[in-house]
Parts: C-alpha cells; sequence; structure tokens
C-alpha cells in the first residue's frame, strides 16, 4: 500500500523544447497579440498551437538571413573546361512580400558560360533558396542571384530570370488572380551579345510554351 498518497502524474508541455529552438524568438507572443488583435480568441482550442506553429513556421521562411552563400553552396565549386552555356530552368522558389508580408512564389531560370570554373546543379537551388527565404521583392532576389553566381564562377557571362505569382495582388487590392511578374538580370556576354541573350530567352521560352 502507497499509504493513500494519490499517484503522480506526469504532463506532457504543450511545446517540447526542440520545437521551442526552431521558433523565432518572441514571435510566439505576438502572434498570440496579433490573433487577439483581429478579433479571435487565442485561447481557444484549435488556436492553442497557432502561436508556436507561426514562430516555428517563419523560423524556416527566414531562414535566408541566417546563411552565407558560402553555407549555401560549400565545396560545389569545381574547376572545368567547358565554356558552352549551362541552363538550369524551373527552380521553384517562395519568398514573403516585404510590403504585405503576404507570400509570392514560382519559377526560377538560371544560365551562365563557365570560364574555368562550374557549380554544382544542386546547389543553384539553394542559392535560390538562400534569397528567397527573407522578406523580399521579386526584384530584388533576381539581382542578388545573378550577382552570387558571378561572385562564386566570374563566368563569362550570367542570366537569371524569375516569374512569379504574388498573392498581395491576388488576395487584396486589385485581386488579379492570374497576373504574373516577370524580372531578368544580365551580367556579361548575356547584358553585351544579343545572341548570347536571346539563345537563353528562347530555352526559356520553350519551357514556358510546353508547360
Amino acid at each position: 500500500m502507497d499509504g493513500g498518497r494519490s499517484p503522480t502524474l506526469t504532463i506532457e508541455p504543450l511545446i517540447s523544447a526542440a520545437d521551442e529552438k526552431q521558433e523565432v524568438p518572441g514571435l510566439r507572443a505576438l502572434t498570440h497579440s496579433w490573433l487577439d488583435a483581429i478579433g479571435e480568441d487565442p485561447e481557444r482550442e484549435g488556436l492553442l498551437k497557432t502561436p508556436h506553429r507561426v514562430a516555428k513556421a517563419w523560423g524556416f521562411l527566414t531562414a535566408g538571413y541566417h546563411k552565407t552563400l558560402h553555407d549555401a553552396v560549400g565545396d560545389a565549386v569545381f574547376a572545368a573546361e567547358g565554356s558552352e552555356m549551362v541552363i538550369v530552368k524551373d527552380i521553384e522558389f517562395y519568398s514573403m512580400c516585404e510590403h504585405h508580408m503576404l507570400p509570392f512564389y514560382g519559377r526560377a531560370h538560371i544560365a551562365y558560360i563557365p570560364d574555368g570554373q562550374i557549380l554544382g546543379l544542386s546547389k543553384f537551388a539553394r542559392v535560390v533558396d538562400l534569397y528567397s527565404r527573407r522578406l523580399q521583392v521579386q526584384e530584388r532576389i533576381t539581382t542578388q542571384i545573378a550577382d552570387a553566381v558571378q561572385e562564386l564562377l566570374a563566368p563569362r557571362g550570367v542570366a537569371v530570370m524569375m516569374e512569379g505569382v504574388h498573392l498581395c495582388m491576388a488576395m487584396r487590392g486589385v485581386q488579379k488572380q492570374n497576373s504574373s511578374t516577370t524580372t531578368s538580370a544580365m551580367r556579361g556576354l548575356f547584358k553585351d551579345d544579343p545572341r548570347t541573350r536571346a539563345e537563353f530567352m528562347s530555352a526559356v521560352q520553350v519551357t514556358l510554351r510546353s508547360r
């Protein structure tokens, strides 16, 4: 017999310590206040863990602030003799508009002409993620990617084209759900040589028409 003492109950914490480490510090309390400000009840069952989920999600969505270009590509720059155009198309990206903090998303197309160095193909997606996972505008991401490839490889030319759908335009304001935005940045031969630029644009257009 245990002398009539009640058994000790172990209560699981609402949020684990591991999950808490993935949160943006302070964002859980802000989200709680935000829910209250829009007329919701932060204490109702469906919203109890929402502040944590938001704080954790924004840790992922803004991870680009905490990484460098070297973090993104590591040691994936290789010496190579080729000098023909390399094109990596249809790289998906997701970002958050810095004006309304609503998502925009789409695809990036990157081309470069090597001059002694090449980059592992998967690293182009890493570079896109590096600059997309921040509060952004599409124009800035496009130029940042072009400048990053130029810095990494010093190629003879770099071209970046991005197509994006902006929910700040589709969900609010003019509410044009079928609109999209295209931005481009050209460096080196892609800027100076119309034939090189046209070859890149033609390759991207073939991809667009095939969708």
